[in-house]
């Protein structure tokens, strides 16, 4: 029992980065940590690490067995889930790390309903918009909106996430419908500050002919949630994903504008790391959720109907 412990805390300092890390991933204090490595270290007699004031790194020994020790734990994980899935169980711990406006809005459902179908999964959810480090932090799978920039990690697509420039009726009224993309350049826009260009909005004619402008920024926020209630509220003009001003729209306290032109579309994935072995209830979780968002997303099928009908 001991070694596997020992093997567990090895390869959870190697993914953190540090026995503060480790510690907290594992559950247990740094001292107990610290304890175990070098039993570990002493049982082999052979350093695995070298230690600086800094940063830990792996010696050349250390490389190798790391690589073995993270291929056993991933066997034993894969063996145990293999004898309650025989015994149709699922169980374990779901860590997972997801964007924060998307999953207070679309989240709850289909976690609710996973959990209902495998009370013995329990979840640890990271809700931030962040990008969280999968393998120093633990973290089994996340959920990413936008093109993926780390291709180290293997991806399921999952949907893809349109995007709306809307305002309200009230500053549609004060201010007019802009009627092309340089219009926006006369008008009060609110920028999402998490995006590398916030102020550049890109959008394709009929014709696939790109225009761009760089839009004066009223107010800048990294929160979609906050710069929709601002447009509802009559302060300017915003750019956003459907899944976030969907509900806004359908309610009519958010009017789109420029539905001519195709605003960016960016695809939705589940992401995992690139281990030997992924955990079957890893597994069973995204297959449920490739299969839940399969289709045309609830939050485009209401801007549809309600394009449609206003057309």
């Amino acid at each position: 029992m001991h070694r596997f412990e020992d093997l567990r805390t090895f390869v959870a300092v190697v993914e953190t980065g540090s026995f503060t890390a480790a510690a907290d991933r594992l559950g247990v204090a740094k001292s107990a940590t610290s304890r175990r490595m070098a039993s570990l270290e002493s049982r082999l007699g052979v350093q695995l690490l070298q230690r600086t004031t800094r940063r830990l790194n792996l010696t050349d020994t250390g490389r190798s067995f790391y690589e073995r020790s993270a291929r056993i734990l991933a066997d034993l994980d894969e063996a145990e889930a293999a004898v309650h899935q025989e015994h149709g169980e699922l169980r374990g711990n779901l860590r997972i790390a997801l964007p924060l406006s998307f999953s207070i809005s679309h989240m709850c459902k289909p976690i609710a309903e996973f959990a209902q179908m495998y009370p013995k999964v329990t979840f640890d959810l990271d809700l931030n918009d962040r990008r969280v480090d999968l393998v120093q932090e633990g973290v089994d799978l996340a959920l990413r909106i936008g093109h993926l920039s780390d291709s180290s990690l293997i991806a399921r697509r999952l949907f893809n996430s349109h995007t709306v420039i809307c305002a309200s009726p009230g500053y549609i009224q004060e201010y007019g419908v802009p009627q092309t993309v340089e219009d926006l350049r006369d008008h009060q826009c609110l920028v999402y500050g998490n995006l590398s260009d916030p102020t550049r909005w890109v959008g394709r004619d009929k014709d696939g002919v790109e225009h761009s402008v760089d839009v004066r920024a009223a107010l800048s926020a990294s929160s979609g949630d906050l710069l929709s209630q601002l447009a509802a509220n009559g302060r300017g003009i915003v750019m956003q994903p459907t899944f976030i001003a969907g509900a806004l729209i359908r309610r009519g306290e958010l009017k789109p504008v420029l539905t001519e032109y195709q605003w960016p579309v960016v695809p939705a994935f589940a992401v995992y790391p690139p281990t030997r072995h992924l955990s079957f209830r890893v597994r069973t979780f995204i297959d449920f959720l490739v299969d839940y968002f399969s289709g045309t997303p609830s939050w485009d099928e209401d801007c549809e109907a309600l394009n449609a009908r206003q057309s």
